[in-house]
């Protein structure tokens, strides 16, 4: 993340939002205090992606339709 302040922002817009669209997170500051941060907007199918990746190998697929040879009451 890199700290900018807001007059450097202001006069430098173009380069610091191509920073921020690399990935970049940029915050900005005003009298050295943060006071607000540029992230990447995230798409909600990557999102998606990266949490089924994560489970990927912790989790087991297995036949749900045959029996399991467990005793079934359907009326509890």
């Amino acid at each position: 993340m890199i700290t900018v302040n807001v007059t450097a922002l202001r006069n430098r817009l173009p380069e610091y939002l191509g920073r921020v669209r690399a990935g970049e997170e940029v915050a900005i500051t005003s009298r050295g205090r943060v006071v607000a941060r540029i992230v990447p907007d995230t798409d909600s199918s990557a999102r998606a992606q990266q949490a089924l990746k994560s489970l990927r190998g912790s989790c087991t697929i297995g036949d749900v339709v045959s029996p399991t040879g467990e005793p079934w009451d359907a009326d509890r």
